[in-house]
């Protein structure tokens, strides 16, 4: 039986068919390993086809950055950007961060942020 979800991303509506997993949309989707594995492990629960494509596309171009550690290896744009003064920093910067701070941060890669929505 379907279900009607909502992504835990962009809280867009999707029907989710866990009992017949292999008709699911997402199944369109060919995620890499290392996504796959992001994805068990983060709070995210069901996600839109367009969200499942953004966090593999994010996860596979992590895999060749390292995390900056000193303010002057931050690329602005890349890692961070500016908003009324304040460093608002990207899903790049905190997926290579690697973990959750569990501070509902707005580019929270992780999925906390939605946890309590």
């Amino acid at each position: 039986m379907a279900k009607n979800k909502v992504c835990t991303r962009c809280k867009t509506p999707i029907t989710c068919l866990p009992e017949t997993i292999e008709h699911c949309d997402c199944t369109q989707v060919q995620l890499h390993p290392d996504a796959k594995a992001f994805l068990r492990s983060s709070f995210h629960k069901c996600l839109c086809n367009t969200c499942l494509e953004h966090m593999n596309q994010l996860i596979v171009d992590a895999r060749t950055e390292d995390f900056p550690r000193k303010r002057s290896e931050m690329v602005e744009g890349k890692h961070y950007y500016l908003e009324n003064g304040y460093f608002v920093f990207t899903e790049l910067y905190h997926l290579l961060k690697g973990q959750c701070c569990q501070n509902g941060c707005r580019h929270c890669v992780y999925g906390f942020k939605n946890r309590y929505l």
